[in-house]
């Protein structure tokens, strides 16, 4: 039995501790040990992911045999959602070498919050699931809070409260599960929930706490609040981390509790369980959508667009089908290149020009040509124009929900790529179609914004932008593109993961 799926979650965490010691020796330090651990981290998961997809790997930690033990579970799934939590927590070191923040105890946080990702990823114990999701959740309030001034203490502080009355549901559904079986292992408990039987009562309660905990996680409509404050109050690097791997990964989990735990059977014999999460869905694919239009701040329109795109997953997961499941995974695999890229490129922007709202990208092709190109190219790879892996995701979901005869579903989810391009729309006219000086607006328009006007046509510090910042967000564009063409063969690799899933 191989110990690289304990040593991938491990690995982080030790290393979080060796960064906080190494501040009490030198400062300025965090930064290289953080890039060893992820750089080692990246390495581990990709030689664990080429093992995975052959076959599943199991691990039981102390040698104590499963259920009674805790099991690690490393399939096609987990293993991509462990590759992409390493993946993205190098790049994002790399921008933040300069961007910051750069303290020691950042760093060593910011390595906590990989390994409760990773422990997410790849556990096969619904306690340890909620185990790690707080670890992810305390390192993630830390590092929302590490923005100077009081927006990012107020933003922690919302996310907080919210986030553990997430986590407390997300529990007690645990306690209820545990009642009606007396079993935390997830493939024991899948079969001691049959045996109870999936009307009970108890196991239906145990479903709606846990599904509406990790909704809060995820942020669905409308338990969506804390969502757009963190993003935006938080530094830049720190919105981008967040943005493309927490609500990820708590997704991820609600398709591991959903298909893993209750099973396909469960959803046949509850039809107001698959009802809840197809309500989800379309909830949140249209108001996300609304409210990000009417949004002024460009975080805040990308903080309300991810819940809009993250009901495209909880759409995919209420189908219930392989082909709908596989465009969930391609959607939260895009969606953290595509939106963890657009944060980056956000703050890139704002370094160099302090454009935070959306007016002030007016001209801003002319002014920063990079940065505008790179914004442009995932925007409209959110909106799903091919070959861009948001394309691809969507049409596997859409494909999913006509074989499931799902209409309804179908109509929302053609209609969330004209939703997308509703807001992304209105923010590429500004960069590619005005002039720096407000050219293209009306009088009242123009007087009224006057002195944003005058700051816009200000002088763009290039200087300010390292060249790992640079690299970063144009690698995202082109793995946007990129991974789009790789996303049928990647989704040929998964599928026997997913019937086995949906088995």
């Amino acid at each position: 039995m191989s110990d690289l799926p304990a040593m991938l979650v491990a690995f982080p965490m030790l290393f979080s501790v060796v960064a906080l010691l190494a501040g009490l020796v030198r400062q300025d330090t965090g930064w290289p040990v953080a890039v060893v651990a992820t750089a080692v981290q990246v390495v581990a998961a990709a030689v664990l992911a080429d093992r995975a997809f052959e076959e599943t790997v199991t691990y039981v930690v102390g040698g104590f045999t499963a259920p009674y033990g805790i099991e690690l579970v490393v399939d096609g799934l987990s293993a991509t959602m462990a590759l992409l939590v390493a993946v993205i927590s190098l790049a994002v070191l790399a921008y933040s070498r300069v961007a910051g923040p750069r303290t020691n105890a950042f760093y060593a946080v910011y390595l906590l919050l990989v390994g409760g990702l990773t422990g997410m990823s790849i556990t096969g114990d619904i306690f340890n699931m909620y185990v790690f999701l707080e670890i992810t959740g305390l390192a993630a309030y830390a590092l929302v809070a590490s923005g100077e001034g009081g927006r990012s203490a107020l933003a922690a502080l919302k996310y907080l409260i919210v986030g553990t009355v997430g986590a407390s549901l997300f529990l007690l559904g645990i306690g209820y599960a545990y009642i009606a079986t007396g079993t935390l292992n997830m493939n024991d408990l899948s079969a001691q929930l049959a045996e109870v039987g999936h009307t009970d009562p108890l196991v239906q309660a145990s479903f709606a706490l846990l599904v509406v905990g990790l909704f809060v996680k995820v942020a669905v409509f409308p338990l969506h609040a804390w969502q757009p404050d963190a993003y935006a109050g938080a530094p830049d690097s720190v919105s981008a981390f967040i943005s493309a791997l927490v609500s990820t990964v708590a997704a991820y989990a609600l398709i591991r509790i959903v298909y893993t735990v209750f099973t396909v059977e469960f959803l046949q014999a509850n039809p107001a369980a698959q009802s809840l999460l197809a309500a989800g869905a379309v909830v949140s694919i249209v108001f996300g959508s609304v409210l990000a239009v009417a949004q002024t701040e460009i975080k805040r329109t990308l903080a309300y667009s991810s819940v809009s795109q993250f009901g495209l997953v909880v759409g995919a997961v209420a189908v219930a089908n392989e082909t709908a499941m596989i465009g969930a995974t391609v959607q939260l695999v895009g969606h953290a290149v595509m939106k963890g890229g657009l944060f980056l490129t956000a703050g890139l922007i704002a370094t160099a020009t302090g454009a935070r709202a959306v007016d002030d990208y007016e001209g801003l092709i002319q002014r920063l040509p990079l940065g505008a190109g790179v914004f442009g190219v995932l925007a409209l790879a959110m909106v799903g124009v091919p070959p861009a892996v948001g394309f691809v995701g969507k049409w596997y979901i859409v494909l999913g929900a006509v074989e499931a005869e799902a209409w309804p579903l179908v109509v929302v989810i053609l209609a969330s790529t004209l939703l997308t391009l509703a807001y992304f729309a209105r923010v590429l006219e500004r960069i590619f179609f005005r002039d720096p000086d407000g050219s293209g607006v009306d009088e009242s328009q123009r007087h009224s914004s006057a002195n944003q006007n005058a700051e816009r046509s200000g002088d763009v510090d290039v200087s300010a932008l390292s060249t790992g910042m640079q690299m970063t967000i144009v690698v995202a564009a082109l793995a946007a593109v990129g991974l789009g063409m790789l996303a049928f063969e990647y989704g040929q690799m998964l599928q026997p993961t997913v019937a086995e899933l949906l088995a």
